[in-house]
């Protein structure tokens, strides 16, 4: 494990804003991490939150609006990096649904996260998820995947909903979802996380997310609504239904700036992780 209290030319890079690494088991990808500067190895392991990048990849820009909240609540922050283009020169929106051209993207965050927990004494058994947009999108079809390695989630105004619901084909909803990704979804594990949805109240552009004919478009996600709040509210509303318990907030005079969420976002966390 890295020793973070080192001085060093080398051991100062590792705490406090660190650059972006490779990660080990794919080098295409890379993530940074805030780590609170007197946070040792032989410290007690602190949580982990995971922010994820939306279509626009500002990883750099989460991890240091997050900052403050790692020193006051004591945590890591770690912000994953899946860069765009990895399979197709200009493509952008693979990492939103899982899977693209043989790349499991839920299973690569897992790997950076088991790496994280190797170097930097962290826990990550269980951690904390937030993205917003594109990360938005991720983060909600991880819960699906996995939702016995999270403490908590807050899915922040996705552009394309999934919607727990075996009748609608993957990814509109979870219809053959087992047989995609070897995994049955567990819901009474996802009635388990504690659950945020945020959207600015002001979020009401729709040029992005009503595209026919795009490359991240299915015929009939205009049914879930025609701006990301409504898509957020057809998600709770299909949330609810299921039995899963939804914080929903809609922040007054936010248009769609993942950057402007973030207080009631880290609001959410913050309660989560006082109470650990």
């Amino acid at each position: 494990m890295v020793n973070t209290a080192e001085r060093d030319s080398q051991g100062a890079h590792f705490i406090g804003g660190t650059p972006f690494f490779a990660s080990r088991h794919d080098q295409r990808l890379s993530y940074a991490l805030y780590v609170p500067k007197d946070h040792t190895p032989d410290a007690a392991p602190l949580p982990l939150v995971v922010i994820q990048h939306g279509t626009g990849r500002s990883a750099e820009l989460y991890r240091d609006r997050w900052k403050g909240f790692a020193i006051e609540h004591r945590c890591v922050i770690l912000t994953p990096l899946f860069p765009a283009g990895l399979v197709e020169p200009g493509e952008l929106h693979s990492f939103k649904f899982l899977e693209y051209e043989g790349i499991r993207f839920d299973h690569e965050l897992l790997h950076i996260v088991d790496e994280v927990g190797e170097r930097f004494n962290t826990e990550t058994q269980k951690f904390y998820l937030h993205g917003f947009s594109g990360g938005g999108q991720f983060a909600h079809r991880f819960l699906y995947a996995h939702p016995d390695r999270l403490a908590g989630i807050s899915i922040g105004a996705p552009g394309r909903i999934t919607q727990l619901d075996d009748s609608l084909p993957w990814w509109l909803g979870t219809g053959g979802f087992a047989e995609r990704f070897g995994i049955e979804i567990d819901i009474e594990a996802v009635r388990r996380v504690p659950v945020q949805m945020v959207v600015g109240g002001d979020d009401v552009e729709s040029w992005e997310i009503n595209n026919p004919g795009g490359p991240n478009w299915m015929d009939g996600v205009e049914k879930t609504g025609s701006t990301r709040i409504e898509r957020l509210e057809t998600l709770r509303d299909n949330f609810t239904a299921h039995g899963i318990e939804v914080r929903f907030d809609v922040v007054p005079g936010v248009a769609h700036k993942g950057s402007e969420v973030i207080p009631v976002v880290q609001e959410f966390m913050a309660e989560l992780v006082s109470r650990r």
